[in-house]
């Protein structure tokens, strides 16, 4: 199985998984929210991990839900997954929730697969290697934020742009919502780390979208600090619109 292959199979088992644990109907109460989202993270992580360490042994491998070690720094090849983004979305049961599967290549974000597991019959997955057509939209853009915490710089962008926010929850529901053509321009800036955006970057990149830090300079993966604060991804014809608003935003700030 090759690369891209095995991400998507990968994301959609763990998808399956991750319904299972929702579904078991375990966790309920005030405190069945938090519950559930651990619950979620810790099974699904352990499918994930034990999956790669056996069929990619000689890769690195990054996860939010492991302990991180150096030793993925020596490699070429690493694995970077979020084995459910959006814990909270999925502990409240919503559909805007997603299983990041990337493979980051020399720092760069490579193949990768996103599974959103609450959307329909649960089998979405969206691949790098499978690009999808993308409906044309007429009109001003549409900017996906966060539904808690919308970044300021999105926020003046779409009064800058005349666009329409379109609140949602995890970083992979977003970037999907773009590719799949339900927005134009997904910014965000309120922190973020690699797990975060590798596997949506590939799939957006493999799409024809632009995909970039807010301020134009390259997504590098497989760092010491893991840590990458800020994301673009839109169509290539606002790139640069964009960047140029974002300047002129942190300019004024």
């Amino acid at each position: 199985m090759d690369d891209a292959a095995l991400a998507a199979h990968l994301a959609r088992c763990a998808g399956r998984i991750l319904l299972e644990v929702r579904n078991s109907g375990m966790f309920t109460g005030a405190s069945g929210v938090k519950a559930l989202g651990n619950a979620g993270d810790a099974t699904a992580n352990q499918f994930l991990v034990h999956a790669l360490r056996n069929l990619r042994p000689d890769d690195g491998l990054l996860s939010e839900e492991s302990k991180d070690t150096q030793d993925r720094l020596e490699k070429s090849r690493v694995w970077i997954v979020d084995p459910v983004d959006g814990s909270r979305e999925f502990g409240e049961e919503r559909a805007d929730w997603a299983v990041h599967v990337g493979l980051a290549i020399d720092g760069v974000a490579t193949t990768g697969a996103v599974g959103l597991p609450g959307v329909g019959d649960g089998s979405l997955v969206i691949r790098s290697d499978q690009p999808m057509e993308r409906p044309r939209h007429e009109g001003a853009p549409r900017l996906v934020v966060s539904r808690t915490r919308p970044a300021h710089e999105a926020v003046t962008l779409a009064e800058r742009l005349g666009g329409e926010l379109v609140s949602m929850g995890s970083a992979g529901a977003k970037a999907m919502a773009v590719v799949q053509g339900q927005a134009e321009i997904y910014l965000h800036s309120g922190g973020q780390f690699e797990w975060d955006s590798c596997a949506p970057v590939a799939v957006a990149a493999a799409h024809g979208l632009h995909c970039s830090r807010i301020d134009g300079s390259p997504l590098v993966y497989n760092q010491a600090d893991t840590y990458l604060p800020d994301l673009l991804i839109c169509l290539p014809d606002w790139a640069d619109r964009v960047l140029g608003h974002v300047e002129d935003i942190a300019a004024a700030s």
